[in-house]
């Protein structure tokens, strides 16, 4: 096959989305070819849109070709793709099943920037493909792509147990996933928010807690294993290094270009740990995606249309928080 045109929609200088075209001379032997149904808005994305690159990271679609060597994904196919595009496939990191750190890793935004998911059609390897459980719908598998593996790959990889402690700060697009992560691995979430009318719709996720953030402090009783920093903005660490078990963790789990300022002496005397979060690899990305199908994870969404309209519309509500609570674009019929 030659000559592969699609619609893709990129970021500008001023910030305007701008439709624009993608051609691809064939399809090599190990990628596929989609057709785009779904793509999740992620904030990363609006980091993004001041940049002449195609914006989207969380796509799902249907198989439409398959290269000559491509052999575990077949025409009509739903698939998903998310942070990671490629790896090297040979360092110390790939060999140990944690190739989201590859130093040659290819990633959103600075790999493959001519597509992406906010377009009519994506090529990719394959072997960076994911198939969507027959249980998931494509519009709730788009945001599970990136921030649900995200979030699962924070749970899954760092030893949060059942019967853990697990706080969340946050009932987000972040949030609302991650109490349901926590809540059917058999956990007992705290959920802490600025607002006390998220209190039953958290409890309806999976919450065993709520506490608002306007306390001055917080009794929790027990205290807590594992803190999931879900929000945009850095908590009052005061309100809540205080509630934290000794060796506890903390996960940062939004991106934010400022500095983390936290004190110190907590950190020492109660021996926490700090662990930073990415995204899956791919070993973890295919059991978050099983495990929301088994347990039936479903992202909170708002659809638009995946246009130059639809994509404006969708990332100016983001801007002023009034997403409920994931963003999902999906594609004319």
């Amino acid at each position: 096959m030659t000559g592969i045109d699609f619609t893709v929609f990129k970021g500008s200088p001023t910030g305007k989305i701008v439709e624009s075209k993608t051609h691809k001379e064939s399809l090599k032997p190990d990628e596929v070819l989609l057709k785009v149904t779904h793509a999740g808005l992620c904030g990363t994305d609006q980091h993004h849109k001041t940049e002449d690159m195609v914006l989207g990271h969380e796509g799902v679609g249907v198989v439409q070709q398959v290269g000559s060597q491509v052999t575990a994904f077949k025409v009509g196919d739903r698939a998903g793709w998310g942070f990671l595009h490629n790896t090297c496939g040979h360092c110390d990191e790939c060999l140990n099943a944690n190739e989201f750190f590859c130093p040659e890793r290819a990633t959103y935004a600075h790999s493959n920037t001519d597509q992406g998911a906010f377009a009519s059609h994506a090529v990719w390897k394959a072997a960076f493909l994911f198939h969507i459980p027959d249980a998931i719908s494509s519009s709730d598998a788009a945001p599970l792509m990136c921030a649900g593996a995200t979030i699962f790959n924070a749970m899954y990889s760092y030893n949060v147990r059942p019967a853990d402690r697990v706080g969340i700060i946050g009932v987000g697009g972040l949030g609302h996933i991650a109490i349901q992560f926590a809540a059917k691995m058999g956990c007992e979430v705290v959920v802490f928010s600025g607002s006390d009318h998220k209190r039953e719709e958290a409890r309806s996720l999976g919450a065993k807690e709520f506490y608002t953030r306007s306390a001055s402090k917080y009794e929790v009783g027990k205290p807590i294993k594992h803190l999931f920093v879900t929000t945009s903005q850095l908590p009052d660490w005061n309100l809540f290094l205080s509630v934290l078990a000794p060796n506890a963790t903390i996960y940062p789990i939004t991106v934010s270009h400022g500095d983390l300022v936290i004190p110190y002496t907590p950190i020492i005397s109660k021996g926490l740990t700090i662990q930073g979060i990415f995204c899956a690899s791919r070993g973890v990305q295919v059991k978050m995606l099983r495990f929301a199908a088994i347990h039936g994870i479903k992202p909170i969404t708002q659809e638009f249309p995946l246009t130059v309209e639809g994509i404006e519309e969708a990332m100016a509500k983001l801007d002023r928080g009034e997403i409920r609570y994931r963003a999902v674009l999906v594609a004319g019929r």
